[in-house]
């Protein structure tokens, strides 16, 4: 896969956790992708907490960032409105931070696929009822 993905907190956990039951799965998937990946503060802030009990596990995703693999392209103060609105609308799920702005990243990045675990993102629309391409374990 060389299409640009946006990756969620499930994969980047799977990622740096080798007792994550998805680790392979999260190694093949982040090893055809184009990087960088993009991503938002809000999902390394997520995998910053369920990390903290691995030995290596904050570091190394630091390290992503240091050296380009994950690049944090979204900017909340600038899209606000447009999250606002995506939490509104799936209030009875309810939404979390970081997936609605991997929704809004999918509006933004109309090309790129969002790496999950995440079921929710099967439910979740883009611009309105556009279905947001998903490179995920139960596609």
């Amino acid at each position: 896969m060389t299409a640009p993905l946006l990756v969620d907190t499930g994969p980047l956990v799977a990622l740096l956790s080798e007792r994550d039951r998805y680790h392979e799965w999260a190694k093949q998937a982040f090893a055809g992708c184009a990087t960088p990946a993009r991503t938002c503060e809000a999902v390394l802030s997520e995998a910053w907490h369920l990390l903290r009990l691995t030995r290596r596990g904050q570091p190394a995703l630091l390290e992503l960032v240091e050296r380009g693999l994950i690049s944090i392209d979204f900017a909340l103060a600038s899209e606000l409105v447009a999250v606002r609105r995506l939490v509104t609308r799936y209030r009875d799920r309810p939404m979390a931070l970081a997936d609605a702005c991997l929704v809004r990243m999918a509006e933004l990045y109309d090309e790129a696929a969002v790496l999950t675990l995440d079921a929710d993102f099967t439910i979740y629309r883009k611009n309105g009822r556009q279905v947001i391409q998903l490179v995920a374990p139960f596609v």
